[in-house]
């Protein structure tokens, strides 16, 4: 299935690899984040030889490019989650018990800006803002999952 990963990769300057379009495939078919070593042990099932740097250089690569997201886990870890909401700026949800990522297509941040801005002096290039918690599904599951 083509999913515009040729051209995403291509605007981003990376040569389309096997490995790297794979990488891509597993996120996107996932509903919600990823560690780096889940990426890989789902790679490693598809080739061979694949080393757990290659993993985390690339989804960096992907992270910086804006293709992927990084989730900044409660318990300090950096996940990836594939964005399927590239219209703009906006943040997520995010389910620490299910995983479950969801887009926030507003920013409300903006309007604060200016008042940070006077009050640092300083000059504000961009932000960075995630809400995390338990979604709709594990307040209410009958298995009441807790917060991991």
């Amino acid at each position: 299935m083509n999913r515009g990963f040729s051209l995403i990769l291509k605007e981003l300057g990376l040569k389309e690899t096997p490995k790297r379009r794979a990488m891509l495939e597993v996120l996107a078919d996932e509903q919600g984040f990823l560690s780096p070593e889940e990426v890989w042990r789902a790679l490693k099932a598809r080739f061979t030889t694949i080393g757990l740097p290659t993993v985390y250089r690339n989804l960096e690569e992907l992270a910086s490019g804006g293709v992927i997201s990084t989730v900044i886990h409660p318990n300090r870890q950096l996940y990836y989650y594939f964005c399927t909401e590239l219209s703009g700026h906006h943040h997520h949800f995010i389910c620490t018990s299910c995983r479950r990522v969801e887009d926030i297509p507003e920013c409300t941040v903006a309007a604060m800006e200016g008042d940070i801005v006077t009050r640092t002096g300083g000059k504000i290039t961009s932000h960075i803002v995630q809400f995390n918690g338990l979604c709709r599904d594990c307040l209410s599951g009958p298995d009441g999952r807790m917060e991991a």
